[in-house]
């Protein structure tokens, strides 16, 4: 007679790991990766590789040489990094710069808490913010769309999102006339002034990743949805008071809107662990994001939003802690 033997737990397993995970990630990010090799052609290619590159080798070089442990490269953790990393910059951005961001990335925001699970601020965010304010100017040239064989030299044009800006600081809102119209930002195809960063192109091509990641369960609705449907009602009611504020789908379309939301802010590290924690955390980067639009310094708030709440994340994290298995819950 066999004898039943009792493990501890947990007692259920399941085909969910990192990897899996990180690489379903990756592929995710596919075609927005494929719309800016479209769009902006070699310099597309040259950042993005640059990146990917940098991030993935000091990753190596930090945890071999300085933290003097086993190189975890296979995990793809370092790959995603490179590639929101680059997809946070423009397209004309010089190698050396961008080579400066990954260490930031890798170096300070990730491998100095040790590595992947312990960073408290999402790594490229980090090294995105860290070369916006280093080199303001570089990072906010942006690049017309449509010069595939230009790198350094390419024409630029003002964003979408600096129209807007630009029609706060005056006052005029007939400037708001100059936005493309859905389609086009949808499409990613406006050729009329500046495109913005790599990754955030085309909002379509972001969509199609935020429904691969659903469908995979990768990630859950809460974070996104609660970004972009904060951002849809606050910056409607903003509109209807004044016109000088942009009608709420230029809004979520334009910029680093959907980035942020699918890629950046649904990170497992610096986000909350409960759906409420989720929702409470959406919502929070959905009002600084606006708030920092329409009345901060920079044209763009989803990155600096994201960063503050990732610090609030641990708050968070207590506040809607679940309840203990078998507790009892006082009246």
């Amino acid at each position: 007679m066999s004898k039943l033997i009792v493990s501890l737990s947990p007692h259920a397993h399941g085909t969910d790991s990192v990897e899996r995970n990180m690489y379903g990630v990756i592929i995710a990010m596919i075609p927005a990766l494929l719309v800016s090799f479209a769009y902006f052609g070699i310099g597309s290619a040259v950042v993005c590789l640059s990146s990917v590159a940098a991030c993935m080798f000091f990753e190596w070089s930090i945890s071999k040489y300085i933290l003097k442990k086993t190189p975890s490269l296979s995990d793809g953790s370092a790959i995603i990094t490179g590639l929101l990393l680059g997809f946070n910059l423009p397209s004309n951005l010089p190698i050396w710069i961008v080579l400066l961001g990954a260490l930031v990335a890798i170096g300070i925001a990730k491998m100095s808490f040790g590595g992947i699970g312990n960073n408290p601020f999402n790594p490229a965010l980090v090294g995105r913010c860290f070369l916006l304010v280093s080199f303001p100017a570089q990072m906010t040239s942006w690049p017309i769309i449509g010069q595939w064989d230009k790198y350094l030299d390419a024409a630029t044009g003002a964003t979408p999102l600096s129209i807007m800006k630009e029609a706060i600081k005056t006052g005029d809102a007939s400037l708001l006339s100059q936005l493309p119209d859905a389609t086009h930002l949808l499409l990613g195809s406006n050729a009329l002034g500046g495109a913005g960063t790599i990754g955030e192109v085309s909002a379509i091509a972001l969509l199609i990743g935020l429904g691969y990641m659903l469908w995979k369960k990768i990630i859950t609705w809460h974070i996104p949805i609660s970004i972009i449907a904060t951002v849809f009602v606050i910056s409607g009611l903003l509109h209807i008071v004044n016109p000088i504020y942009a009608d709420p789908l230029s809004e979520i379309l334009c910029g680093g809107l959907m980035l942020g939301a699918i890629f950046m802010a649904t990170d497992y590290v610096t986000s909350p662990m409960t759906h409420k924690g989720q929702l409470i955390y959406g919502i929070s980067i959905g009002v600084l994001t606006v708030v920092i639009r329409n009345w901060g310094s920079y044209p763009e708030g989803m990155s600096f939003a994201i960063l503050i709440m990732n610090a609030f994340t641990p708050l968070i994290n207590t506040y809607v802690k679940p309840k203990r298995f078998g507790e009892v819950v006082k009246a």
